[in-house]
């Protein structure tokens, strides 16, 4: 059985984070998984490592790939969008590793995230003046 563990990597963050990108709640990323409760959810989610047959169940109820479950990181998805958004044309490949649907629904979720940290800053610096 190989099991997915990184110590450097927390794998139910990932999944947390993913199930809240996605706009899921616990309640029913528990449903999508045969119907677990809520608290199991929760506590997956507070797991470090979860065995590769588990997870491709997750990543399947995430509707992500299982690969991009694992190399999701926030970091490489605000490269991609900055470089999409800056006229460039040479968007990150490993976006492809992360969802089985269009990139536009993660740009749409990162503009609102973008959206609102512009906002943040603006109110800060009109604080300082």
């Amino acid at each position: 059985m190989n099991t997915f563990e990184n110590k450097s990597v927390h794998i139910g963050r990932k999944i947390e984070r993913v199930r809240s990108l996605r706009g899921m709640t616990q309640a029913q990323l528990g449903e999508r998984l045969g119907g677990i409760s809520k608290q199991a959810v929760s506590k997956m989610e507070q797991t470090e490592s979860i065995d590769d047959k588990r997870l491709k169940e997750i990543a399947d109820a995430l509707g992500v790939l299982p690969e991009g479950l694992k190399k999701f990181n926030e970091e490489s998805i605000l490269y991609c969008t900055a470089n999409f958004y800056e006229g460039s044309h040479s968007v990150n490949t490993n976006i492809n590793t992360i969802v089985n649907e269009p990139v536009d629904k993660i740009i749409e979720l990162y503009e609102r995230r973008f959206q609102s940290l512009k906002e943040e800053i603006i109110e800060a610096l009109k604080g300082k003046a």
